[in-house]
Order: structure tokens, then sequence, then C-alpha cells
């Protein structure tokens, strides 16, 4: 029997089977032929929202989980947001105060303007060929919130006054991509988003490869992300709609909870395998690059 989900636990170690005779776990078997052709209908989300309510009253966890089956969609909702992703990089002679100003401008414009949900910013730590400095992740709800984004006065304005005369080299890139449909992880708050590492992955495919094995890689990072939640608070991909900077074709975002977090990934040989065997192949570029993220507050805007 596979586990497929679990209910009111924002993340557990493996359950085995003395755990789940512990009484600390409730265990559902959907193996019964009467129940298993309702998983997709009204019957199963009723108990979908029973066992939500259960778990949550009674504290406990709540498992679900199929024999030689998969679970019906609908449990796990997702919800399609925008990602925008700038870079750029400062004069040599920028000083801290000129780089705490100008950060605190562009983190302050999700105040001023509508349709930023979320964003992070900060200092590149690596050496990159390009000789980026700095990064920007800024997500909205729509696409047409992003188009709003691009030509706000007041960001503008901000650009202008408070981030051009230090920098230069400036590229963006945007791609759709889709996160749970819940308001933690859309608006990235929380725990697991107060502080951490944000990885940034820009990827050129080849032209040959974009319809099946780029997709075919791209999901293939997107799955390996998912089997590490312990290190990964969230991850997102898409491919570039930037029709201006369109250097790279694809881009991937990750929330790492530590720098230790974000080595353990990219040297595991999970990682390793997938990179070596589905990327490298199709691709003539990428570019990767982190930035940490300091602590915000706790509060939901």
């Amino acid at each position: 029997m596979q586990i497929l989900g679990q209910i009111f636990t924002p993340y557990t170690l493996p359950l085995t089977e003395r755990y789940l005779r512990r009484g600390r776990t409730l265990a559902f078997s959907m193996s019964p032929p009467g129940f298993r052709k309702n998983l997709g209908g009204a019957k199963s989300s009723l108990f979908v929202e029973n066992l939500c309510y259960w778990a949550k009253k009674e504290k406990r966890t709540a498992v679900l989980a199929v024999e030689d089956g998969n679970l019906a969609t609908g449990i796990q909702r997702m919800r399609k947001v925008v990602e925008h992703i700038c870079l750029f990089k400062a004069k040599e002679d920028l000083s801290e105060e000129e780089e705490k100003d100008m950060l605190d401008y562009l983190y302050t414009t999700q105040y001023q303007m509508r349709g930023i949900i979320a964003i992070s910013l900060g200092r590149i730590s690596d050496q990159n060929l390009e000789q980026y400095t700095h990064a920007i992740f800024m997500r909205f709800q729509t696409k047409e919130d992003l188009a709003k984004f691009y030509e706000n006065p007041f960001y503008m304005q901000v650009l202008k006054e408070h981030v051009m005369p230090y920098c230069h080299g400036f590229m963006n890139l945007d791609y759709e991509s889709e996160v749970e449909d819940d308001i933690l992880p859309i608006f990235r708050k929380g725990e697991g988003f107060n502080y951490g590492v944000e990885l940034v992955l820009l990827l050129a495919f080849i032209r040959n490869s974009l319809r099946g094995p780029a997709e075919d890689a791209m999901t293939s990072l997107a799955n390996l992300t998912m089997q590490f939640p312990s290190l990964i608070a969230q991850a997102t991909k898409g491919a570039n709609m930037n029709t201006i900077d369109n250097e790279y074709t694809h881009a991937v975002v990750v929330r790492f909870r530590s720098v230790d977090a974000l080595k353990i990934f990219m040297n595991s040989s999970e990682y390793i395998t997938v990179w070596e065997s589905k990327f490298q192949p199709i691709i003539h570029k990428a570019l990767s690059l982190h930035f940490s993220v300091d602590p915000v507050g706790t509060e939901l805007m």
C-alpha cells in the first residue's frame, strides 16, 4: 500500500507500520471496489472533508492511502501564479548604505503597488560568469497584474532614483507557474518563508527540445523537489514569457530552508542524476545563483 497524502501535518517523518499502530495516526485504505469507484466524486470529497475535520479536532495525522491505484485529483488544489525575476549588476564601489537604501525601496514597492503578492530580494552569494550582483523575485496573481507592474509610474520612479544610479545590466524573466491553493504558500508567508535561501536557475534549452524533452526535464526536477520537504519550502518553474529578455527559455525558483539545505540538495545523487541525464544533453546555457533571505516578520499582509 502506498501512502499518497497526509492531512493536517505541515511535514512529518516517513511513516512506518509500527508508527501507524501506535494510535498517533489514523490510516484509511481505499482498496474496497465500492469506494474506489467514487474516488473522483462527491462521496470522496465529503470523506476527505470529514477526515480533515477529524484530524484538526483530535490533533492527529490522517493518512490517505490507495492500493494499486491513484488518489483522485482535487485533494490538493493548485492555483496559477505569475513569477517575475530581475537580475542586475551593482557598481563596484556601492556602499552598504546605498545598497540598503536601494533594497529597502525595492522591497517596500509591494506596499505601494497593487498586484504584488510576494517578494524576496538580496545580494547574490555566489560568483557567476555574467557578474550579476543582486536579484529580485516577485509574485503576481495574474499576467495582467504583471503587465501593469511594468508600466507603473511609482516603480519606474523607484528604479530611476534608487536603483539605476548604482546599477546596470538589468535582465528580466517572467513565467507562469502553479502553487498550492492556500494562503500561506500563495503569499509565501509563515515560518517556512521568513528566512532561508532563494535559488534562481535560468535555463536555455536547445530549440528542438522545447516541446518534449525540455518539459520532461522540468517535470523531473519539480518532482524531485517535492521529495525533499525538510529542505525545500517551495519550488516553481515555467517557460519564459518575456519577449524582450528571451536569452533564457525557462526558469526555476526554489526556496530552501537554509544554506545547508541548499548544499545537501545540490550535492545529492538524485539531483546530480536528474541534471546529468535530463538537462545537460539538451541545454546550451544555464545560470544558477542564490541569495539569502532575512527574516521580515510573520504577519500576513
